[in-house]
């Protein structure tokens, strides 16, 4: 464990700095019943190297049916390609982390504010990059 935690904080340093600045990602899953791939443009966050999404849809959105049949992704961000696995968020202070890093993001919440309907009840997604 301590490894993989000592390689996921190399690859957290070797991102481009820019890279969480940019609006939006290019998200490409494994289409669950086809196979074939499916690419969708989100808003998203990155926290050391990892990239957080909400599913407004929920369970009910295909993208996140996709990653719970075949958790591999890879996404698009800028002219940067990395791929990863996806994971449900299970840590409450993660979570919490996740919605207010986006809320600020895209909506301009601010510490004290109160979170948008999107913010708290969206399903938050992780997805862990690798090398």
């Amino acid at each position: 464990m301590a490894e993989e935690t000592h390689e996921h904080t190399e690859l957290a340093a070797s991102l481009p700095p820019d890279l969480a600045a940019e609006e939006y990602c290019y998200l490409t899953t494994a289409g669950r019943v086809s196979g074939r791939p499916h690419e969708i443009e989100i808003w998203f966050a990155v926290r050391d190297a990892t990239l957080y999404f909400l599913s407004g849809g929920g369970e009910g959105s295909d993208w996140v049916k996709n990653l719970r049949a075949n958790p591999s992704a890879s996404v698009r961000i800028g002219k940067h390609t990395f791929t990863g696995l996806a994971r449900g968020l299970e840590d409450g202070q993660e979570e919490a982390m996740v919605r207010r890093l986006l809320a600020a993001k895209y909506q301009e919440w601010r510490e004290g504010d109160r979170l948008s309907d999107w913010a708290r009840t969206a399903l938050p997604v992780a997805i862990d990059l690798a090398e």
